[in-house]
């Protein structure tokens, strides 16, 4: 597989971010927690916080062909920097709420911001559509393995200045400065991509949504159910929720997430396989509700050591969907809607996955959120399946 400079350059740029995510994921619920926040708070500014990156990326990113991908990217990079050096500062209520609305700050580990569509489309354009799906599974590659290592690396990175005699509370915030250098960092990278990833001028070409319009909107809507379950079980609670159920230290915590992610970015790799045999409707529906089924089992494990297993065996198969939902979205829409589609498909996300997190905090972070949640993302697979199974791909046709 031959990539290009600019593609090449996305993947670091990908890796790095999701290795930031990563790091701070592990330990924000646990910061907010030692700063004296409840869990309703926590679950509320987790929920706001989605919320502003949500609003804020799907402004950003619709403009972005418009003002250049290059000039958007670096720019979005200041909000990273922004939210990272807000919540390192200060532990007041108000100044925190308002740098998770308009910062960029990911509770769960996931994408959040401009960047994750803005990547996808420039890919997109530069890769054939036989390659596209086997293109974009490496991608999800580098995204899981560098959330796992930031997963890691914060845990430990915490843990050590705890185990230093300093306080858990320079721990976590340690993490969070480092997080705000690595949105220097991506400035850098970003500011290096040349002409070529910004939009082909087309003879016709219109901006944003057209001729899928009514299908992004109807698909758009399922994925903001199938986030709001995520929502509900955002990694960052998962890991307090290990924390208050089983004990389970920062350090520990940093190294079961490094497997899960790391789980789940090989089997990322299998989602272009799997496609090619079955479609990549099948691939998104029957690898996802098996993942679901393990969801729910997860909170009625008696033991940490169950508890892991069944999550690990979760991130094995949660993950194989991403690929070939990517390819999908790209895949049905004309070449000239893609950053919009993107767009549009990835912030209807992240809004359906703010809701999540202060439903999450008003159900005491009991058994519930697994439950209600993959109640509701298996019921997103199914209305996948029914409304989508015959729209093709043109590589399907």
């Amino acid at each position: 597989m031959k990539l290009s400079r600019d593609t090449r350059i996305l993947f670091i740029t990908r890796g790095l971010r999701t290795f930031a995510y990563g790091s701070l994921a592990v330990i924000l619920a646990l910061y907010l927690a030692a700063r004296g926040f409840s869990d309703a708070h926590i679950g509320l500014i987790f929920s706001l916080t989605l919320v502003g990156d949500a609003v804020a990326s799907l402004g950003i990113a619709s403009v972005a062909d418009r003002l250049g991908r290059r000039r958007v990217l670096v720019g979005s990079c200041a909000l990273v920097v922004l939210a990272g050096v807000v919540f390192a500062a200060t532990g007041n209520p108000i100044l925190l709420t308002v740098a998770a609305i308009v910062g960029t700050i990911s509770p769960s580990g996931a994408e959040v911001g401009p960047f994750l569509s803005i990547e996808q489309a420039a890919i997109s354009q530069e890769v054939q559509s036989t390659e596209r799906t086997r293109v974009f599974g490496w991608y999800q590659l580098t995204g899981s393995l560098s959330n796992a290592a930031g997963a890691l690396a914060g845990g430990w990175v915490a843990q050590g200045v705890v185990s230093r005699g300093h306080a858990a509370l320079d721990g976590y915030r340690a993490v969070i400065l480092l997080y705000a250098l690595f949105g220097v960092a991506l400035a850098g990278l970003f500011s290096r991509l040349s002409a070529g990833v910004e939009p082909k001028k087309r003879e016709g070409a219109k901006a944003g949504l057209h001729r899928s319009r009514k299908a992004m909107l109807t698909l758009s809507s399922l994925f903001a159910v199938d986030s709001f379950g995520s929502g509900l079980v955002v990694q960052t609670l998962l890991a307090y929720w290990l924390h208050r159920r089983f004990g389970a230290d920062v350090g520990q915590l940093g190294s079961i997430f490094f497997a899960a992610n790391a789980f789940a970015g090989f089997s990322a790799l299998l989602s272009a396989r799997i496609a090619g045999r079955f479609g990549l409707i099948n691939t998104m529906v029957w690898t996802h509700i098996p993942a679901n089924i393990l969801l729910i089992a997860f909170p009625f494990m008696p033991s940490l050591e169950l508890a892991v297993a069944a999550l690990l065996a979760r991130f094995l198969v949660a993950q194989m969907d991403v690929p070939a939902r990517t390819s999908y979205v790209m895949a049905i829409v004309d070449e000239d809607e893609r950053s919009a589609a993107s767009a549009l498909a990835s912030q209807a996300k992240l809004l359906g996955a703010s809701v999540g997190p202060f439903a999450a905090g008003l159900m005491g972070l009991s058994a519930w959120p697994f439950v209600v949640s993959g109640v509701l993302k298996i019921g997103y697979d199914l209305g996948l399946y029914r409304l989508f199974v015959g729209v093709k791909p043109p590589e399907e046709q």
